[in-house]
């Protein structure tokens, strides 16, 4: 018996066992090393692919990418809407968002306040709010920005909200998606010509080093893409300190508002999203604040509009309505010209029924500028929790001749028609919405719930199937365009038509998703 051979041996119990001699687990050895080597392969070829085959996927696109933006090559502009787009449908099926239209009417007016003077030449997509009371802000492709309403919460000024948006503008601008997929794509020819060396190596027989090899490379591509994703926090600092500073902001709110953050998470466990997704560092923080040293100083008033709906934001998230008004009495004794905290004890008042005091409070709102829309629907908001619908209406349909099918006032509006009984002329103000803002779920939603109100079931689930669409819900949305395409048959033929191309198209999504 050699070596080379297995050792055939008897136990003390009669079984026959099996003794491996020294070569054999060599060679056993060898063989699984030999086998990983070839996962590997496998696995960096698909990647390879993968990779490599994006740039041809992409070329299909009917739209031309931008010249002069090397990143276009992989993701156009174009791309980067239908990501948007998806990625938007996501957001609604997965978060809660504050449906408020005071609130999610002035973080989108002031995010294109912002925009005017940003590098950002494509337009937004959609503003999301996201109704949880933790700091986060995000732009995602295409021109998708969210905040949670927690972020209004935290920044104490609105020179330190818009520092946060200027931000996330610049991620936009500077196309920080389309790049980070071209790094990635650059990174490749490197980090796979490393691995096959490592092959080579374990081909050779070297399997331990071939092993070390393919780590180190792999280390060296994380190493790479932790690097990009800095310079891109970075950038992203530096040209939103530009649009800060062309928007009329302090300069000095972004180290402000990351100081500030630092510290309040500074020892615990889970730190909000925002800094997970953007973390700080002593450098970012010292960098932000050299910048803003570079602008000559000067005073910078706080926006009451913006102190307004922080406020609005500190009262959707209590929980006592009895206890904010003892906090907000107090603050107005400490300080009676103090108007944020008399619009919070008007809400809290209004939450807790004492609607006449609650007007009257608003009313001297109304008085420091009677041609803001904020302010007039902030009024008519609590004349409508009142039940005074009358009046209301007068309020919102007069505001409404000077701001044709603005949002806040619209949705007031229907909301006031719907309280009297009116929920055919209801429908047609959601309707008229729902055209000028496709992407708003919350319009959708209220005009299936009017429609049904007015006793148009076709409305209804025309209304659901593009809510559910929204959603990215395409089974749904198809479930309620069938039903509206039975109801229709007989009576409106060109509708039939135009609900059976839509079911059409909507297959088609589903059938690229699944692809």
């Amino acid at each position: 018996m050699t070596q080379a051979e297995n050792t055939r041996a008897t136990d003390p119990a009669g079984s026959t066992v099996y003794l491996f001699t020294e070569d054999t687990v060599t060679r056993q050895s060898r063989m699984i090393r030999t086998m990983t080597l070839r996962r590997h392969l496998v696995t960096f070829a698909a990647c390879a692919a993968l990779l490599f085959s994006t740039p041809g996927s992409v070329a299909n696109s009917n739209q031309l990418p931008s010249l002069g933006d090397a990143s276009s090559r992989i993701i156009s502009p174009e791309l980067e809407r239908r990501i948007g787009e998806s990625f938007l449908k996501q957001l609604n099926a997965q978060l809660d968002t504050v449906q408020d239209p005071l609130l999610k009417y002035y973080v989108e007016n002031q995010l294109q306040g912002l925009v005017q003077h940003s590098d950002l030449r494509e337009a937004i997509l959609s503003v999301v709010v996201v109704d949880n009371p933790e700091i986060n802000a995000f732009a995602a492709p295409g021109g998708v920005v969210g905040i949670n309403l927690g972020l209004m919460l935290a920044a104490e000024d609105v020179h330190e909200y818009s520092a946060v948006m200027a931000h996330e503008l610049a991620h936009l601008s500077q196309r920080h998606f389309a790049r980070g997929v071209e790094e990635q794509r650059n990174q490749t020819l490197p980090t796979l010509a490393s691995l096959i060396a490592a092959l080579i190596i374990g081909a050779a027989g070297g399997g331990d080093a071939a092993i070390a090899a393919m780590s180190t490379a792999q280390a060296a591509a994380q190493a790479n893409q932790l690097r990009f994703s800095r310079e891109r926090e970075t950038e992203a600092d530096r040209i939103g300190m530009n649009t800060l500073v062309r928007a009329g902001h302090d300069p000095a709110a972004m180290s402000r508002m990351f100081e500030r953050m630092q510290r309040a998470y500074r020892f615990t466990r889970k730190p909000p999203e925002f800094l997970l997704t953007h973390p700080l560092s002593e450098t970012r923080i010292a960098d932000a604040r050299n910048q803003a040293l570079d602008v000559p100083r000067r005073d910078y008033k706080d926006s009451l509009d913006y102190q307004l709906m922080r406020t609005r934001a500190e009262v959707h998230y209590r929980k006592n309505h009895a206890q904010g008004i003892t906090e907000y009495r107090k603050r107005l004794k400490a300080d009676p010209d103090n108007t944020p905290a008399n619009y919070g004890l008007a809400l809290s008042l209004s939450r807790t029924g004492d609607h006449e005091e609650a007007l009257q409070r608003v009313e001297t709102l109304l008085n420091l500028n009677a041609q803001s829309i904020l302010y007039n629907a902030a009024y008519a908001e609590l004349l409508i929790d009142a039940d005074r619908n009358e009046q209301a209406r007068a309020l919102l349909s007069h505001q409404l001749v000077l701001n044709p099918d603005n949002t806040p006032l619209a949705m007031l509006y229907a909301k006031s028609l719907n309280q009297s009984g009116r929920h055919e002329e209801a429908e047609a103000v959601l309707t008229r919405q729902t055209q000028v803002n496709p992407n708003n779920v919350d319009a959708w939603y209220e005009l299936a719930e009017t429609a049904g109100l007015a006793g148009n079931i076709t409305g209804v689930h025309l209304a659901r199937a593009d809510y559910f669409f929204l959603h990215g819900a395409y089974h749904r949305a198809i479930q309620h365009l069938e039903y509206a395409q039975r109801l229709v048959r007989r009576t409106n033929p060109q509708l039939q038509a135009k609900l059976t191309q839509r079911i059409q198209d909507i297959r088609t999504a589903i059938r690229m998703q699944q692809s």
